[in-house]
């Protein structure tokens, strides 16, 4: 392998490495409300409203007919605002309603009107258990209105509708008196990972005061464990927000605590494990959101916190009001979160905007249809690569045979270096190499260049396979979860970092080692220390670097990579063995000598002797100063 390749693969290196590379003011907690009355009279009230309703639900008839009488009566004015209504409400025990579809199950609560849990159907965890995004009391989903002081949903429990409910409906509702109510319905979409809400406040226009505009929303949720590696899990989990119209949305997270706050209109913000997602969007924007996210203890079983405070607009004075929300829980599949339209299959991370045109566009493409044919992900892995090797064929063949006509100049070379023993001598050194690739019509630069041309498809690799949801839990040979390493050794203690030795990982770095000895077996570094530290560098510390890298990411990834170095190998072989012919090579060099006539030089060869040139004017200049 010659100077540049190997710079090439230093670069390539430090690029990957920059891949691997916390609290601000909360708002003030919102005022809590509960009213201190705790009269036996007061929670009988509320007793006899929940008796009347559900007796109204189941004997309509009847009930029409005791309004009508009713309407003859003048009763007594109800008061406006009823605290003994919600002192009953703030007492009581909540009830579980569940909505189920194809592919959710939706459990809610009345005690909030909230969300209890949500388990992703087709889908378990790493120990084979159900996979719940959402689930019990760990998360809470609260909205604060001022009607006349702070009502916290989260502290009341509602009433049940069932006349208003269905089989995909679930309305709960909270009495303010006088006949206003706060209103809960959500709605589970068929076959579907969303659920739609409506918040509503009816008839309490003379309630709430005319100077609020804005309800707060407060969504506190604890994310569990899914996967195998905590380390790879936490690495690719975040919060993400998004910005109305921006081109992708902003985060906190990806292994680290944070938080961030702005008075902005934000669309919809994710709390995002790895492979799975609880969204919420408001259609009509939230006008100020605050996040918040820690990562938990590696021993537990819950993974994350993340909390986001909103707001969200609503009509000061109106009698009826209505604030729709969305959620979406399930996977991060590209396809199906770009079906919804709003932006949300940005959150999984598939690169910049080269990197991940050429995975949107090539990889996940390409993916998908062969997983139609072919049921062993493996396999598909292997196909991918060998196409990909297809594609990028033109550039690594000036790159190969670059480095095979270096490799038959090697007798020249070694002339050179005895010629040019002392380090001083280096510039001459220098000079009369590149008058020697000049006549053997080698570029210096064709086993670099090319070699970066492939670093976008390399780097979109790197972000497919630790992102791509297919690969989950999908086995290949001694590896289990394609997703996750395959640990084939695993001891408890951490040692330099690790607690197990990822087979495939351990390959695809040995592949490494024994490339670059294959191409570094006819090179000689002479007496240049930079270069015999090339050598070192690509020979052991890549490999063993990249073996720590890769032994906590995705098995398909190193699987992927193995293969990779494996083709490359062997492509290098059939150049070397059938089409650079090192006789013609050293022929043309002979052909040059004897002409006496100088080789046309080359822009950069040209531009490099000027540089020397330069140099070699600075140091006279230095000596005369002496």
């Amino acid at each position: 392998m010659d100077k540049n390749s190997i710079i090439g693969f230093v670069l390539i290196f430090l690029i990957m490495i920059g891949f691997f590379g916390y609290q601000s003011r909360q708002v003030a907690k919102q005022k809590e409300y509960q009213a201190q009355l705790d009269s036996i009279a007061a929670a009988e009230a509320y007793a006899q409203w929940q008796q009347d309703s559900i007796w109204r639900a189941e004997h309509p008839e009847a009930a029409a007919a005791a309004d009508s009488v009713a309407a003859d009566i003048q009763a007594p004015e109800a008061p406006v605002y009823s605290d003994s209504l919600l002192n009953s409400a703030a007492r009581a025990e909540g009830q579980l309603i569940t909505l189920e579809n194809e592919k959710l199950e939706v459990v809610f609560t009345t005690r909030g009107a909230q969300p209890y849990s949500v388990k992703v159907k087709d889908y378990l965890t790493y120990t084979k258990e159900p996979l719940y995004l959402l689930q019990g009391e760990k998360s809470q989903l609260g909205y604060v209105v001022y009607a006349p002081t702070a009502i916290d949903t989260r502290k009341f429990t509602f009433q049940y509708i069932p006349e208003a409910s269905s089989d995909s409906t679930v309305v709960m509702r909270l009495p303010m008196g006088s006949g206003g109510y706060i209103e809960q319905k959500y709605t589970l979409v068929k076959n579907s990972y969303s659920v739609n809400e409506t918040l509503s406040f009816v008839g309490m226009g003379n309630l709430i005061p005319r100077n609020v505009g804005s309800i707060d929303i407060d969504f506190d949720a604890v994310i569990p464990r899914m996967e195998k590696g905590y380390k790879n899990e936490t690495q690719y989990s975040r919060l993400n927000y998004y910005f109305p119209d921006d081109n992708k949305p902003a985060n906190i997270g990806n292994g680290r605590g944070g938080e961030k706050r702005f008075n902005n209109n934000i669309e919809w913000f994710a709390f995002q494990q790895q492979f799975f997602s609880a969204i919420m969007r408001s259609p009509k924007n939230f006008t100020y959101g605050e996040f918040k996210i820690d990562f938990l203890p590696k021993g537990g079983t819950d993974l994350m916190h993340c909390r986001a405070l909103m707001q969200a607009d609503i009509t000061p004075g109106a009698d009826n009001i209505e604030v729709p929300f969305e959620f979406y829980f399930g996977p991060n599949d590209y396809k199906g979160l770009k079906a919804y339209n709003h932006a949300y299959e940005k959150v999984i991370p598939l690169g910049g905007k080269i990197i991940g045109v050429f995975t949107k566009y090539v990889i996940i493409p390409l993916f998908d249809w062969l997983s139609k044919f072919i049921s062993s992900y493996g396999i598909i892995i292997l196909l991918m690569t060998i196409f990909i090797k297809i594609v990028v064929l033109p550039f690594a063949y000036k790159s190969y045979s670059s480095s095979a006509k270096m490799q038959a100049l090697k007798p020249y070379m070694e002339k050179i270096n005895a010629k040019y023993p002392k380090q001083e001598d280096a510039m001459k050194k220098q000079q009369e190499t590149m008058d020697l690739y000049r006549k053997a019509g080698v570029s210096p630069m064709g086993g670099c260049l090319p070699m970066l041309l492939q670093m976008p498809i390399l780097w979109a690799m790197f972000r497919f396979f630790p992102a791509s949801i297919q690969l989950r839990q999908q086995p290949f040979l001694w590896a289990e979860d394609l997703s996750a390493y395959d640990d084939v050794i695993h001891w408890g203690t951490s040692i330099l970092g690790m607690d197990h030795i990822s087979l495939f990982a351990l390959l695809m770095a040995l592949s490494m080692f024994f490339y670059s000895k294959i191409t570094m077996q006819n090179q000689t570094a002479g007496n240049d220390p930079n270069a015999k530290m090339m050598q070192v560098m690509s020979l052991y510390m890549m490999p063993v670097m990249m073996f720590f890298i890769c032994n906590n990411l995705s098995s398909g990834l190193s699987y992927y990579y193995l293969l990779s170095n494996l083709i490359t190998m062997l492509e290098t072989f059939v150049i070397r063995k059938w089409i650079v012919k090192p006789d013609a090579i050293l022929a043309k060099v002979k052909a040059a000598e004897a002409s006496g006539k100088p080789a046309p030089k080359s822009k950069w060869q040209q531009r490099l002797e000027e540089a020397q040139k330069m140099q070699r004017e600075m140091e006279k200049q230095k000596g005369k100063k002496r």
